[in-house]
């Protein structure tokens, strides 16, 4: 998956520029679509990088590409500057936001395949990675809304499936801010898009849960096992709480602020902010 890895080395600070900010939990400041953050410094590089979560970005913190920005800045625009070439910048900004969508779904259905091998499955990949190679104006008018519709269907048959023996618990688009479910049996749950902000999951079984578009933030998964959950991702681990007892599926990784917080992770205390990204259900 390196392609769908982000590096900001080869990416001209699309995630800095091309979104909107509000003012939030999440972020310091309110900051306009295609606007640069004041963080950005010249050389596409974050001023604050070590300290964003002491300045007030955590949703920085947890945010992942899925390698879209180092694709529309190399592949998409040839390598072209949107500072030396500002005509490139709101076309670069356009294609971004539709290739982070269909980066994030080509992660998905990798992951999909990996689970329940199909020729359906393989198609769709193929085919959502044949949109990615498309030109600035293609990708600006792809109907992406639309594709994941259709895509997320095949993710929703092939989750059913490989849950079908675990009979979970069935928590879709679930209100479960600030719940304690520790130690709770959450093997084989349906938990698309449910709200776990702040929740505290420590010691909870996860393994076969789905959870494409749960919102992790502040939740505690502190000795919780999630090494065979579904469809989870970095940025919601990244965003969520833990400790070295959590275990995780190969190929994320242990965020570093977890490393650093252990010892204040005594239970949920984030203030419930429903102001997150695109979340999926």
């Amino acid at each position: 998956m390196d392609d769908l890895t982000a590096d900001c080395t080869r990416c001209f600070g699309l995630c800095c520029a091309a979104p909107a900010f509000a003012r939030s939990a999440d972020f310091a400041i309110d900051k306009p679509a295609g606007h640069a953050c004041p963080n950005l410094r010249q050389d596409f590089r974050c001023g604050i990088h070590h300290r964003l979560r002491q300045e007030g970005f955590a949703g920085c913190v947890a945010y992942d590409c899925f390698g879209a920005g180092q694709k529309v800045s190399q592949v998409t625009f040839g390598g072209r500057n949107w500072r030396r070439d500002p005509r490139s910048a709101q076309p670069m900004f356009a294609a971004f936001a539709v290739m982070r969508q269909l980066h994030e779904l080509l992660w998905y259905l990798t992951q999909a395949l990996a689970l329940r091998p199909s020729a359906q499955l393989r198609d769709a990949l193929a085919e959502t990675e044949r949109l990615t190679r498309g030109d600035p104006s293609t990708l600006a008018g792809l109907d992406v809304a639309a594709h994941w519709r259709e895509m997320d269907a095949l993710l929703r048959r092939t989750s059913e499936l490989v849950r079908a023996a675990w009979r979970g618990p069935e928590y879709r688009g679930a209100d479960l801010v600030g719940k304690d479910l520790r130690h709770a049996d959450l093997r084989g749950a349906n938990l698309r898009g449910a709200y776990l902000i702040g929740a505290d999951l420590r010691g909870a079984d996860l393994r076969m849960a789905d959870l494409i578009g749960a919102d992790l933030r502040g939740a505690n998964l502190g000795g919780a096992d999630l090494t065979r959950s579904i469809f989870l991702t970095q940025p919601q681990l990244d965003a969520a709480r833990g400790d070295q007892g959590t275990r995780l599926p190969t190929p994320l990784t242990r965020p570093a602020h977890w490393r650093r917080g252990q010892r204040r992770q005594a239970g949920p205390h984030v203030k419930a902010d429903r102001r997150g990204g695109a979340r999926r259900r």
